[in-house]
């Protein structure tokens, strides 16, 4: 019974070693077959790298305002009797805007020219009557006087009916109308804005390390949000205090606004030209990798598997990214000039990894993209 017990063991420990020894074969083969298993190339879009020369330009997003810009408004209570303009036309210096009622201003100036003129007829009979020694001259003084108050109680009312006819103190472009016939408007109540957009302010704010190499005069171009238009002006002010909070300058730029394109309170992007500019690569936007130890882009190159065959692959590298432009960004150190540069599906690479070029659709690469393209 021993015996039989001790063969079974025997045979049991026998079966179990050829066993494993067959899954560690099997094992080993596995591992061979993944270690030589490469995954298909994947589908990207590459574009050969070419040295372009930038200038040297500072971008900044600017803000329109109106060399001249005011909101009309009352300056005595009283009721609107005449309307003579229409919302968003242009006017010139002293058109009658808005008249207020003044038939009782009216009625009282009347008043006081009739004493005017009694005042001086009096003057008049007190002047002969001073001249031939029959009144005192206290009764002249007071006669003249009494003219000269009279002279001025008419002044005092013609001012307040000139106060009562709103007209446009410059010319330019009205906005929307805030008043309507009959209606009693309070001292201060708004009419409508005014603006003069020709000429035309942008102002940018730009840091304090870079605000040495501005001047007045310098030309300043803006390009307006979601049109193909472009403007060309000049820096014609900066301020002298820096902001404390942000530690940027405030600068101004004058442009010439014919077309009238530019609106005050628009958002606009302005470059300024500093320098000569540099030799970069420029590649597009898409190509590069960000991430917080460092940018990259991948190139394509012919890589050398560890079975010791070439296959078309990638090779990531890490570049110093400088100004962008439209669709493009400059790389400044990284790339050689001729390396063909994945543009698209850098996501889905590692160094190394296979990759079939396929160039019928490739993303936007423009400098100057335009508005259809965006």
């Amino acid at each position: 019974m021993a015996k039989r017990m001790i063969l079974m063991l025997a045979v049991t420990a026998v079966f179990v070693v050829a066993l494993g020894f067959v899954k560690y074969r099997q094992i080993n083969t596995a591992i061979a077959q993944f270690a030589s298993f490469r995954p298909p190339p994947e589908a990207v879009t590459t574009v050969v790298a070419r040295q372009d020369h930038w200038p040297s330009t500072l971008g900044a997003i600017g803000t329109v305002a109106a060399v001249r810009g005011v909101t009309v408004s009352a300056d005595l209570p009283g009721v609107v009797e005449q309307i003579t303009f229409e919302s968003g036309k242009a006017v010139r210096e002293g058109d009658l805007l808005v008249q207020l009622d003044t038939r009782q201003e009216r009625a009282q100036l009347a008043s006081a020219e009739a004493q005017r003129d009694l005042s001086r007829a009096n003057l008049e009979r007190m002047r002969s009557l001073r001249d031939q020694r029959i009144v005192a001259q206290a009764e002249y003084d007071r006669t003249d006087a009494e003219s000269k108050q009279a002279d001025a109680s008419i002044a005092e009312i013609q001012a307040m009916i000139r106060r009562k006819t709103i007209r446009a103190p410059f010319s330019g472009v009205l906005g929307i109308r805030q008043v309507n016939l009959g209606q009693y408007l309070a001292g201060g109540a708004p009419i409508v804005s005014l603006q003069a957009l020709n000429p035309i302010y942008v102002n940018f704010a730009v840091p304090q390390q870079q605000v040495g190499a501005l001047r007045a005069g310098t030309e300043v171009r803006v390009a307006i949000e979601n049109t193909d238009s472009e403007a060309t002006g000049r820096i014609t002010a900066i301020d002298s205090v820096i902001d404390e909070a942000t530690r940027n300058f405030q600068v101004q730029a004058t442009f010439p606004n014919v077309g009238g394109r530019l609106h005050p309170g628009m958002f606009v992007q302005t470059s300024i030209r500093l320098g000569a500019g540099s030799d970069v690569i420029a590649l597009p936007a898409s190509a590069v990798s960000y991430a917080p130890y460092g940018d990259s882009v991948f190139v394509v190159a012919n890589v050398k598997g560890a079975e010791g065959t070439t296959y078309r692959g990638v090779l990531q590298r890490f570049v110093k990214i400088g100004a962008s432009r439209g669709d493009q960004v400059a790389v400044v150190a990284g790339v050689a000039p001729g390396e063909e540069v994945v543009t698209s599906g850098v996501f889905k690479l590692r160094s190394g990894a296979a990759v079939q070029v396929n160039n019928k659709i490739q993303p936007a690469n423009s400098a100057e993209p335009r508005v259809e393209d965006r």
